[in-house]
């Protein structure tokens, strides 16, 4: 018959080699990690909306016609990392004083591209509202701002992305851009500030 108090101390003597190794393989990982970080240097990518305009506007009986102009850097300081964009959706809302932005007032699929280490990729959006539909409240916040010359606005991107270094590619991720507020003028886009993007994976 097997003595109970033999078997305890082997238990636990099994228990303390599996913390150890635990312990270990939890030290190795984070080594890994840390020496991979110092190795890439990873950098956040600055977007930045360099110009804005609107033109062929037109709002008549609650519905808009304008086209949205865009034109947003991306700029990836990183040496080591380079970004597929797969799929990229552009939009454009209007900023409401009074509560948070909902309605869409424009939409593009944007191309899909490549952007290399060390590099400022360009995009020319042109979002074009055809005919849009518009709430009572929308219509008088885009009526007010035609007479005051300029209307503030949000542009969302949301991107299907993977980062390469070297030979490996991540997995998919979604990248959400969102940059406000844009204050465009209706008759002076050369007047336009740039305005940096938040983003966020």
């Amino acid at each position: 018959m097997a003595n109970p108090t033999s078997q305890q101390p082997r238990h636990s003597k099994l228990l303390r080699y599996i913390v150890i190794v635990l312990l270990v393989l939890i030290i190795l990982v984070g080594l890994a990690v840390l020496i991979t970080w110092l190795v890439i240097k990873p950098r956040r990518i600055v977007y930045t909306v360099e110009e804005a305009s609107i033109k062929h506007y037109n709002l008549t009986k609650n519905h808009l016609n304008a086209t949205f102009e865009f034109s947003i850097a991306a700029a990836n300081p990183s040496s080591k990392i380079s970004i597929y964009y797969d799929s990229i959706k552009a939009s454009v809302k209007i900023m409401k004083y009074y509560e948070s932005s909902k309605t869409t007032i424009a939409s593009e699929v944007v191309d899909p591209f490549f952007q290399p280490h060390r590099n400022v990729t360009t995009l020319d959006l042109k979002l074009v509202a055809q005919n849009m539909p518009l709430s009572g409240s929308d219509y008088k916040d885009i009526g007010h701002a035609r007479t005051s010359g300029k209307i503030e606005l949000k542009v969302s991107l949301d991107a299907r992305v993977r980062f390469k270094v070297g030979m490996l590619k991540s997995r998919k991720r979604t990248l959400h851009i969102r940059c406000y507020p844009l204050i465009v003028s209706f008759s002076r886009p050369k007047n336009f500030d740039p305005r940096n993007c938040t983003s966020e994976l």
